[in-house]
């Protein structure tokens, strides 16, 4: 099942002429903290462990995982079984506000496309997916 891909975002009116990079952001963050909250699917965690490292060390922003890892598509394969569970009540819902409101809370961007790929960008998402994935485990597990 594919949750997102990068391609559906660069045809958007919003993305414009921003870097290609951009669309890989908001998606990127949230893998990100997946892979890092031990969610990743065999297909990272056998296939790629030093690349997870070089994520996990800051080596590597979590758009650029997502680019160079996923080829900009967020599927099923990306995480494990809790992660899956997870991701279909919350991503397509939920998701896209709770990164807009952490990741521009003072609105200085026009859209999420125009947030930066940074680990400062995933900082401030990080808190409200630990938030939202702890609520979420007390309400289905």
């Amino acid at each position: 099942m594919k949750y997102d891909d990068a391609s559906w975002h660069f045809e958007s009116d919003s993305f414009g002429d921003l870097p290609e990079i951009n669309g890989y952001t908001h998606t990127g963050t949230f893998l990100a903290w997946a892979i890092i909250k031990g969610l990743a699917g065999e297909l990272h965690t056998e296939e790629w462990p030093e690349e997870i490292q070089k994520l996990k060390s800051r080596e590597i922003t979590p758009a650029e995982f997502f680019r160079n890892n996923c080829d900009g598509k967020f599927t099923d394969e990306d995480l494990n079984d809790l992660g899956n569970k997870f991701v279909q009540l919350f991503y397509e819902n939920q998701y896209f506000g709770v990164y807009a409101d952490a990741a521009d809370p003072e609105d200085q961007f026009e859209n999420i496309y125009e947030i930066p790929s940074s680990w400062e960008t995933y900082e401030k998402v990080a808190p409200k997916l630990d938030h939202a994935f702890n609520l979420w485990k007390r309400q289905n597990l």
